[in-house]
């Protein structure tokens, strides 16, 4: 039974791995910040179901010695470092705690494995925010960057720290630039989450607008089911390498937003309202991924459609708000 260590097991990405590898037959740990132990219904509500399951084990990034102990506690065959401070609004903020968290965290986790584990196989979470104000659309394996966020540089950096042990010290690292991927476990933070979340409450009479940035904004939306299952495909492979995980498909805000409204029967223009405080200092207006390669290599390709992600999303949101509320969704979505 192989051993398989995820950081950032309780955000949406570690807790898909984590269902996925179980059913594989791997022994499954993750690596959570000791308040997610002290605070399991607030901070571990993805994995609930997972607890029973899992072994967690406490620990910071920002901690060279707790990572140490970790890897040689755990001893494991592969290692998914998805953890990071990964809401873009947010780096702009606090740009120093992105930076030190992101960058510092991916350096102690490949000096930890390098040290302890050196066989294991090693998997980056990289980003499409790495390719920000871009120079070729669509984005490639090859397409140079330009980071528009301290998020971005921060990935960029993990990326080529990744890229460096794999070269300098033969270890097995490898990338997965992904592109924006959703689902109903994804944070409220995010303006994906936000507009299903509103639009649910908006439905069932609980809120009467929804206030947003850009809705010029375009991105290749994917399902993180089917992005997980690229995670692992990477460290299936004879040899390390790093991929663009994308659908090949952009989206606009605003088409989300209309997606989202139309299945519950609404016309969005009568909720939506512009507020320029969600507008980025420097905005990433369009991103759109090219996964040729991982067609080819790892024969993968996406299996949800952007479609029955949004309402995915939006039904998932009905149900929880109506169970929380008592408000009842009988005529909330079309049948």
């Amino acid at each position: 039974m192989k051993n398989a260590l995820i950081t950032g097991i309780t955000g949406q990405d570690g807790s898909y791995l984590a269902e996925l590898l179980l059913e594989k037959g791997y022994r499954v740990h993750g690596m959570v910040r000791r308040v997610a132990i002290e605070d399991p219904d607030h901070r571990m509500w993805r994995i609930r179901h997972l607890l029973d399951k899992v072994e967690l084990h406490s620990a910071s990034l920002e901690s060279f010695a707790s990572v140490f102990r970790v890897f040689s506690k755990v001893q494991p065959d592969e290692c998914y470092h998805l953890a990071a401070q990964s809401f873009v609004s947010y780096s702009f903020e606090d740009e120093f705690s992105t930076l030190n968290t992101n960058i510092n965290g991916t350096h102690h986790m490949l000096a930890c494995l390098k040290e302890v584990t050196p066989k294991c196989r090693f998997y980056f979470a990289a980003s499409s925010e790495m390719f920000g104000q871009v120079r070729e659309t669509p984005q490639t394996e090859l397409t140079p960057f330009h980071p528009r966020s301290a998020y971005g540089i921060s990935k960029c950096a993990g990326y080529e720290l990744t890229r460096n042990y794999r070269e300098a010290y033969g270890m097995f690292a490898a990338s997965g630039i992904l592109y924006n991927h959703e689902s109903p476990r994804r944070g409220f933070e995010f303006v994906t989450r936000k507009i299903t979340s509103y639009v649910a409450k908006i439905k069932l009479g609980l809120a009467d607008q929804l206030p947003l940035g850009n809705l010029e904004a375009k991105r290749d939306w994917g399902h993180a089911k089917d992005y997980v299952r690229a995670m692992w495909l990477m460290l299936q492979q004879e040899v390390a390498d790093d991929f663009v995980v994308a659908t090949g498909e952009t989206w606009s805000v605003q088409q989300f937003v209309e997606i989202a409204f139309n299945y519950v029967g609404l016309d969005w223009r009568k909720y939506v309202v512009i507020d320029p405080r969600f507008f980025r200092p420097a905005e990433v207006h369009l991103l759109l991924g090219d996964p040729a390669k991982a067609t080819k290599q790892l024969k993968w390709k996406p299996t949800i459609c952007f479609k029955d992600l949004v309402e995915e999303m939006v039904q998932e949101d009905l149900n929880r708000l109506s169970a929380k509320s008592g408000v009842p969704q009988s005529s909330a979505a079309p049948k």
